[in-house]
């Protein structure tokens, strides 16, 4: 049995730090405690922003520019408990089973804790009970389907 802050600790972590900085008067920064979260851009004129990433299991499937936002990723493949890879640790309520609807979904948001929760709920979420919520809260989503596919949903 094991302990981790894969809840939504992370995104929450990352804030606090976010804060943290800010206060000390910090303009330009990339945070990632798990979750990343950039501060402004990076204090170069030939580059818009950071770049955060859609992952997928050893791999980026995606570089994402940030400035001043917060990108986090779920998937299974993240922490496993069999050496088969068929149970990770994103289960389904309903079945108390892995799921594998997703291979993983990244969000894009405002900070670091929003984009935690919702990655976590998404990647238990079909696309279309996803779109609503994407387009409410003026998000980017970025969902790895099993078969390598992508989507991509903006507000």
């Amino acid at each position: 049995m094991g302990v981790t802050l894969n809840g939504i600790g992370q995104g929450y972590i990352t804030d606090r730090v976010v804060e943290l900085l800010r206060a000390g008067g910090v303009e330009h920064a990339l945070v990632d405690v798990g979750k990343t979260r950039a501060i402004g851009g990076i204090p170069q004129a030939a580059v818009v922003g950071w770049t955060g990433g859609s992952r997928a299991p050893g791999t980026i499937a995606e570089r994402i520019p940030l400035v001043g936002r917060a990108i986090a990723t779920a998937g299974g493949y993240g922490t496993l408990f069999d050496a088969a890879g068929r149970f990770s640790h994103i289960f389904e309520p309903w079945s108390g089973h892995t799921s594998w609807r997703w291979l993983s979904v990244s969000v894009e948001s405002g900070t670091a804790t929003e984009s935690n929760a919702l990655s976590n709920a998404f990647a238990l979420m079909p696309e279309e009970a996803t779109a609503g919520v994407v387009r409410s809260l003026g998000l980017t989503a970025h969902f790895v389907r099993p078969d390598g596919a992508r989507v991509v949903q903006k507000a």
